[in-house]
């Protein structure tokens, strides 16, 4: 599978770049400097989904590091977590993990209960969490983006960006590294339970090492993913894809696209995800329900004609721009866009 993925990229690379007005939020990175190596929609609110479990780990990690708790720390099932839907562990109420496991969970696992666990835990209240996710944000200059809950369960109010994500995610990486082997684990074993992670990279694209996924049917498909070649950290955010294959690929091409073409030029690149300014035509949150090819979203039907649509559109334009192109010739019509 990893050399499939590695075939494809180079082929639907150029189509996805420059299919702009049918794709979500993206955004390509390189995570030492936080240099824009590719953007698209950066600024729009998005609802986070299990990408809120970054800020999560993020608080976790900073306890750590100050030495409130260890990861032998045992943490408790409250009556609270054990109501948490899917995603989830499932202990019973009153039941123990350390935060070595706990942390498994929530990355690998992407388990809501362990979510709810950590943030009582560590508050030392709920609410208590919360604050320190919104305060910690304004710390690292994710302006806009507001939690409501450390899981990413659906909450209108609950939002950020894929800028605001690229912040997050940079700022984990760098300032904890010896807690990088969490974001790499594709499975661990909890009990007779083997958890798998439910990010694809990790198995399929070379250099691949984390970081997370997430999805609700209102905002897709959305990972951070990050890569590794030759010493060069690059970081993609992707959101809003109709499907898990769909949010995979993309990622893997704009990290494809990242190592292929990162020239002598983007030296002198000095755009930042922190000196950027925000986009003036920056979108509120809105939903992507409608294009979500999941049972759970109530319109897979639907949704699989509008991305089998794209998909011929973006097939006609990528073989559009593979033909020469002759000077007597005037250039053939563009192709009729699809609605989103």
């Amino acid at each position: 599978m990893r050399y499939l993925i590695a075939a494809l990229v180079p082929f639907v690379s150029a189509a996805l770049m420059n299919e702009t007005a049918t794709a979500g939020p993206a955004l390509l990175f390189e995570a030492s400097t936080g240099k824009i190596l590719y953007s698209e929609s950066m600024d729009n609110q998005w609802h986070p989904a299990s990408l809120t479990k970054i800020m999560t780990a993020y608080l976790v990690f900073e306890d750590l590091k100050a030495g409130k708790i260890k990861l032998d720390t045992k943490i408790t099932c409250t009556e609270r977590a054990y109501q948490e839907p899917p995603s989830k562990v499932g202990l019973p109420v009153g039941a123990e993990l350390t935060i070595d496991t706990a942390l498994k969970s929530l990355i690998v696992k992407s388990a809501n209960d362990v979510a709810v666990m950590l943030a009582e835990e560590l508050g030392p209240t709920y609410d208590q969490f919360i604050n320190r996710m919104n305060t910690t944000a304004k710390r690292l200059g994710m302006t806009r983006t507001h939690f409501n809950n450390p899981n990413g369960l659906p909450d209108d109010a609950q939002v950020t960006t894929a800028r605001d994500l690229a912040k997050l995610s940079r700022a984990i990486v760098t300032e904890f590294p010896e807690y990088s082997a969490y974001w790499s684990m594709s499975a661990f074993q909890l009990g007779k339970q083997r958890l798998g992670s439910h990010n694809g990279l990790l198995n399929t694209f070379e250099g691949a090492d984390g970081l997370k996924t997430g999805f609700i049917c209102d905002s897709g498909f959305n990972v951070v993913a990050s890569a590794t070649r030759d010493g060069r950290k690059l970081m993609a955010v992707v959101l809003g894809e109709p499907s898990g294959k769909d949010r995979t690929i993309r990622a893997a091409s704009l990290l494809e696209h990242g190592f292929r073409h990162y020239g002598w030029k983007e030296l002198f690149n000095t755009t930042s995800i922190d000196n950027m300014p925000i986009a003036a035509d920056a979108e509120g949150v809105h939903s992507v329900r409608h294009t979500v090819t999941a049972w759970t979203c109530g319109n897979r039907a639907q949704a699989k004609k509008l991305r089998a649509a794209k998909v011929k559109v973006k097939q006609a334009r990528a073989a559009q721009r593979a033909k020469p192109v002759q000077a007597s010739v005037p250039p053939p019509a563009k192709a009729a866009s699809v609605a989103n």
